[in-house]
């Protein structure tokens, strides 16, 4: 396994990270809800530490806190300093009455049999967040730091580069995770720039959710990509030199050992495939915004049609030749009665659209493509 230092920590992490949000689940005792299947849960886990990977990521939400007693069940027993564990706690959600982060912190560390965190971070952060619970927040991770029950304080964001590069100059954060992927390279920039001012960068989504997994022009370019699309995209993220852990799901043996292999490949990306690369994205970037944009100007429909939703699943069909995934999530939406069949052409999203898309007959090509 290949290593490198997480920022200005000091501690050194494998470039591949175990995303603790997609373990093996079976059915429940009302044969409903969904359980964490501990027994395959721990097997995975054990199989990522003994193939080298210390990096471990997770929070306190992920399968309803299932994830972090998964990983204090498959970690039982193992010398707490030889991995690292990276979880979060939801800032943008309010506080119940009468919890405070301290009860957050306290539980997530009892459910992962630990008695320390490596990297705490606030999850999903923004600068209006930041503004609004930041101080509250920082003062009890610090006193947290202080008692040794967390080392180090950082976020995971989705917000916009402007506002990421503000959070980032408060100086108050040591790591940073956030989505980076072949399908969307809009946080290229904060990543070199969290790096160059000493944070730690692990990145989630390497294989866009798997939507990556399936063959495609991008992942097909890359050599790998030949037998492997989620090899390619995983190995274009493992490129850039600023991201120091891909954070990948992982719910089978199969996958940790196939990339596991992945991040083991020592030939690095020529600068001609990173160009090459990059041009096809930003081509497909370009001819998906010809169909839409994700503005959401049109919404919301008072039919409930999930206008923009439908149109970036066709998106990923049409522009990056993904076949199942968006058929999968389109039968979600069915499901949640806000699929395109819900639309009664009354016209009032066409006079919203900037880019003056004619909706209601993509609307029809839609559930033609997607059902």
């Amino acid at each position: 396994m290949r290593y490198t230092t997480y920022g200005k920590s000091g501690i050194k992490v494998s470039k591949l990270g175990f995303g603790a949000m997609r373990l093996p689940v079976k059915k429940g005792p009302d044969d409903e809800k969904e359980q964490v299947d501990y027994d395959k849960s721990t097997e995975l886990i054990r199989k990522c530490l003994d193939s080298g990977m210390n990096f471990i990521d997770t929070h306190h939400g992920y399968h309803s806190s299932q994830s972090e007693t998964a990983i204090g069940y498959a970690t039982e027993g193992i010398d707490r300093s030889s991995f690292i564990i990276q979880t979060k706690t939801s800032t943008w959600r309010d506080l119940a009455p009468g919890e405070t982060y301290r009860q957050r912190l306290e539980g997530g560390l009892t459910r992962a049999k630990t008695n320390y965190f490596d990297f705490y971070l606030m999850h999903s952060l923004n600068w209006d967040t930041f503004a609004k619970v930041g101080e509250a927040f920082m003062k009890e991770a610090h006193k947290a730091r202080e008692e040794g029950l967390i080392r180090h304080i950082g976020m995971s964001t989705h917000d916009k580069a402007e506002n990421v590069k503000k959070l980032i100059d408060t100086g108050m954060l040591e790591c940073m995770l956030c989505q980076y992927n072949l399908m969307d390279l809009s946080n290229e920039g904060m990543i070199e720039y969290a790096h160059s001012k000493g944070l730690g960068v692990s990145v989630m989504g390497p294989v866009a959710g798997g939507r990556l997994a399936a063959p495609s022009e991008i992942t097909n370019y890359l050599p790998a990509g030949k037998s492997s699309p989620a090899e390619a995209a995983l190995r274009f993220v493992l490129a850039n030199p600023n991201v120091d852990v891909a954070v990948s799901g992982m719910s089978t043996v199969q996958q940790v050992i196939e990339n596991v292999a992945t991040a083991n490949i020592k030939t690095p990306l020529s600068a001609k495939e990173k160009v090459r690369i990059q041009e096809i994205v930003k081509e497909k970037a370009r001819l998906a915004e010809l169909y839409c944009t994700g503005c959401e100007y049109c919404m919301p429909c008072p039919n409930n049609v999930n206008i923009a939703r439908i149109f970036e699943l066709m998106n990923w069909k049409r522009i990056y030749g993904i076949e199942g995934k968006p058929r999968e999530y389109y039968a979600g939406l069915i499901k949640k009665e806000r699929d395109a069949s819900r639309c009664l052409e009354c016209g009032q999203c066409e006079p919203k659209c900037p880019q003056k898309i004619k909706i209601i007959a993509q609307l029809k090509e839609c559930k033609e493509e997607l059902s």
